[in-house]
């Protein structure tokens, strides 16, 4: 069989060293793939005002597979600064490389699962009667809807007449904010379409179906934000009426969910939500699995079978300073592994995520935050095991 071609995109800082362990963990595994570079971030954005070239676009256009690493984004002002003095006088503006391949290959369902490992330190405790403590298991999906929402990108500072015009039409616009000076005001809106919010919902109860999970719910605030979560949510309850009748369907507002992630973490299965909320319930329940170390994703279109597999953590620029890199690079392991379930080589993610359980339940080898050390260079000398040392302890085991 051909082996198939995945574009690997290391991105900044620390990206570039998970994203190679992970090929290294792949290749132990007996995954055969060929490995293109494709050029993305920080420094294309300085030195071309371009953070995500036409030639990677081109490169996942024909590949359809990509492994991304982390990128640096700065805000609009420091962006600038980034530039080369040549091109600071094109009128560019700086935005986010990920959030673009997204858009451009419409990659609209985000999967983050976030899975307990047994024996990890940094698992969620919490005390139970009798002053007992306990580790819940956790063990949630979430789907986030990836392209619309707040980062659809449509927004304003000093909004044109046409789109002032429009807002004044509103009578809370007109009344809330009419007496502000046009140029005084900042507009980003919030943009959910029936097509896009049906299929992240499908998505979702698929995927409660596929894998046994009893429950699905809509994470929004509804009661506020009446027409994009009330939509959702009316969504929801029309295609588990008609389609999932066997799966329940809840509700919770993202504010109070916050507050209940650490009450009964193991009583939810998937979550779907929008794009801000699902990134920020997602980030919530990573923290009770041992962090952003542990927080793999998938982002993918199933109508053109593009894909793209990241950790959610950002570049950490200073630890890709650091002599011998100490970040845990098992986000980006888990990440690869949600690459393998998409192109059907299950039984290799299979085995890669027993080795690394087995690893950490071990705990002889334990990354910085494991170790619960704070990230200076000298937690090696400390105990704490490099970056290449975790990797090399999972293929130990594999």
């Amino acid at each position: 069989m051909e082996k198939r071609t995945i574009v690997k995109m290391p991105g900044d800082g620390i990206g570039k060293v998970v994203l190679e362990e992970s090929i290294r963990v792949l290749d132990a595994a007996g995954f055969e793939a060929n490995y293109i570079e494709g050029d993305i971030g920080w420094k294309f954005w300085c030195t071309e005002g371009d953070p995500l070239p036409q030639r990677t676009i081109d490169l996942l256009a024909d590949h359809k597979i990509g492994l991304f690493g982390a990128i640096t984004s700065k805000p609009k002002d420091e962006a600038f600064e980034g530039l080369i003095p040549e091109l600071k006088e094109k009128g560019l503006v700086y935005s986010s490389p990920i959030v673009g391949l997204r858009q451009h290959f419409g990659l609209d369902i985000c999967l983050r699962p976030c899975r307990t490992y047994k024996g990890n330190p940094l698992n969620f405790i919490r005390r139970g009667k009798g002053n007992t403590i306990e580790e819940p298991e956790v063990d949630v999906a979430i789907f986030r809807q990836n392209t619309e929402g707040l980062y659809g990108g449509v927004e304003w500072s000093d909004p044109p007449d046409q789109v002032y015009d429009a807002l004044m039409t509103h009578p809370k616009f007109q009344k809330n904010f009419g007496d502000a000076p046009k140029e005084e005001i900042s507009v980003s809106t919030r943009i959910f379409t029936k097509n896009a919010t049906e299929r992240i919902l499908r998505a979702a109860f698929e995927h409660a179906k596929n894998y046994g999970y009893k429950s699905v719910t809509v994470c929004e605030k509804p009661n506020v934000i009446r027409e994009t979560s009330g939509m959702m949510y009316k969504m929801a309850q029309q295609i588990q009426k008609a389609d999932f009748p066997e799966i329940e369907l809840w509700n919770t507002n993202i504010d109070a969910q916050m507050m209940w992630l650490t009450k009964n973490p193991e009583n939810y299965g998937v979550i779907v939500a929008g794009n801000m909320f699902g990134d920020i319930v997602s980030d919530g329940f990573a923290g009770l699995i041992g962090g952003l170390g542990f927080a793999c994703s998938a982002q993918y279109n199933p109508e053109t079978g593009v894909g793209v597999f990241e950790p959610t953590h950002g570049s950490a620029p200073k630890y890709a300073d650091y002599p011998v890199s100490i970040v845990n690079p098992i986000a980006m392991i888990e990440s690869a592994c949600m690459m393998l379930d998409y192109i059907d080589e299950q039984e290799i993610a299979k085995m890669i995520r027993k080795a690394v359980a087995e690893v950490v339940a071990e705990g002889k080898v334990r990354t910085y935050d494991m170790a619960k050390m704070s990230g200076r260079p000298d937690v090696i000398e400390h105990g704490a095991a490099s970056t290449v040392q975790m990797t090399d302890a999972i293929i130990d085991k594999l």
